[in-house]
């Protein structure tokens, strides 16, 4: 038997966690998805191309955005981090220097997405 490891299609349901729209499959209130649902996976992204938070790069590609990019250096001031534990906005400057914890309420954030970070911000 073959299963079927594709990721169910749940539409363009934004969840609403700490007054912040965040789209995706299956977003739980911490900003988990079907892909990344672990403890510690508790962040979305505002995707540059988009202006829209997702809490990881294949929900933002389930979405359909027919043209992806990465944030520019010169915006790594903007807030584009999303504290799914206590709703705090971080800017790039902020997520990428926070050492895997949210500067605001100390939660933990998955340190395996520096393994992505390339996906979302300019090297």
């Amino acid at each position: 038997m073959i299963l079927n490891k594709e990721a169910p299609m749940l539409g363009e349901l934004p969840m609403l966690i700490h007054g912040h729209q965040v789209k995706g499959n299956n977003v739980d209130k911490e900003t988990r998805c079907f892909h990344y649902h672990s403890e510690v996976d508790r962040i979305a992204i505002k995707f540059y191309c988009c202006n829209t938070y997702y809490p990881c790069f294949s929900c933002h590609e389930e979405s359909g955005c027919d043209s992806p990019q990465v944030w520019p250096a010169e915006h790594f001031h903007q807030q584009a981090i999303l504290c799914g534990a206590c709703g705090t906005e971080l800017t790039i400057h902020e997520y990428l220097s926070c050492d895997s914890s949210c500067p605001s309420c100390k939660g933990q954030f998955n340190p395996g997405c520096s393994l992505h970070k390339h996906l979302y911000f300019e090297s």
